[in-house]
């Protein structure tokens, strides 16, 4: 391994944030122009032209769209995105009430999408065309049909309303909520700390389907992805050199294959973890979990442009930052990146 240059480490952060920058005026602007009036939701529709007028003068919103977009970036420079509408408290907030729920349960499902994926897809390359192998193909098949919301709603008839198995919608059951106070914001982890390995139970039963569900469709993925790279590398000369000096199909697989497509692996989990951080909306709505992408859904329904717009830069911001670091180990640890690079 080589460190990566200082220079090339600068042209990869300018990228990150030149591609943030973007990103956060094309938020910006598309919530400035979406046809929804976030003075009107503040003050109601019966409010007389003056008040109506009084807010949108505090609001800002009587300013030339980029006259507004600096202020708001002088906003963030400060931390502020702004007070939500959907509860009168401030943006950041909210966010930070919601983020480590979503986080956790992202988290969960690319634990449990990489320790399936990732052998599984290593077997249906090491048995091509076998029974393994057109079964793990059927089921990665499955993973990118079917919607996330059905599996959701036809996991919750069975698992929970059928055969009791988990816990039903949302984070923790009523009877628990407020006993753990928040340290790290994680439940799972938290009740730990306390002690509380009754309440650690019940959110384990309520996380496990959602993230379950979650974590099939990047389990499709990193498994279909998986398994084309060590296609890849089984035909590759080393390979074949290590079969004929008598090493076994898993120890060749162990010891030579997966060290050579490490790399690639960690750009396809990067990818799907930042995913499922963006995606887990659907997932949230039918598990009615209070995560960031129920917040947003619900700001969205009342046109709180302040929390669509935060929220939208926060997991961009996630999203390209995994991107980020996913490239950066791409060029430290791949000779032929470095190469490149000279």
């Amino acid at each position: 391994m080589k460190e990566l240059s200082v220079a090339e480490f600068g042209r990869r952060l300018a990228h990150l944030l030149v591609s943030l920058f973007i990103l956060l005026c094309v938020t910006f602007v598309i919530g400035r122009i979406l046809p929804t009036d976030p003075v009107g939701a503040i003050v109601g529709e019966l409010a007389d032209p003056a008040a109506y007028a009084a807010m949108r003068a505090r609001l800002g919103l009587d300013l030339p769209i980029y006259q507004q977009f600096f202020l708001y970036l002088n906003g963030l420079a400060h931390g502020d995105f702004g007070t939500a509408v959907l509860t009168g408290n401030p943006v950041s907030s909210d966010l930070a009430q919601a983020f480590p729920a979503t986080f956790e349960l992202a988290t969960l499902a690319v634990i449990i999408s990489t320790f399936v994926g990732v052998p599984l897809g290593l077997v249906a390359a090491l048995f091509r065309d076998s029974f393994i192998d057109k079964t793990a193909r059927v089921v990665a098949l499955v993973g990118h049909s079917i919607p996330v919301f059905w599996f959701g709603i036809v996991g919750l008839v069975i698992f929970y309303a059928g055969l009791n198995w988990v816990g039903g919608p949302g984070r923790i059951d009523v009877f628990y909520e407020g006993l753990v106070t928040p340290r790290t914001g994680l439940l799972l982890i938290d009740s730990l700390l306390q002690g509380e390995t009754e309440i650690f139970w019940n959110a384990l039963g309520h996380i496990i389907l959602p993230a379950v569900i979650l974590a099939y469709a990047a389990m499709a993925y990193i498994t279909r992805m998986t398994r084309s790279f060590t296609l890849e590398q089984l035909s590759q000369d080393y390979v074949i050199a290590a079969r004929a000096k008598g090493v076994s199909p898993l120890g060749t697989i162990w010891h030579h294959v997966l060290p050579n497509i490490a790399v690639q692996l960690i750009t396809i989990l990067a990818i799907s973890y930042g995913g499922l951080l963006e995606g887990a909306v659907v997932t949230e709505i039918v598990f009615s979990w209070p995560g960031i992408g129920q917040y947003m859904t619900n700001a969205l329904m009342i046109g709180d442009m302040n929390a669509i717009v935060a929220g939208t830069i926060i997991v961009g911001f996630i999203f390209m930052l995994l991107n980020f670091l996913a490239d950066v180990a791409y060029a430290v640890f791949d000779p032929r990146m470095r190469e490149a690079a000279r």
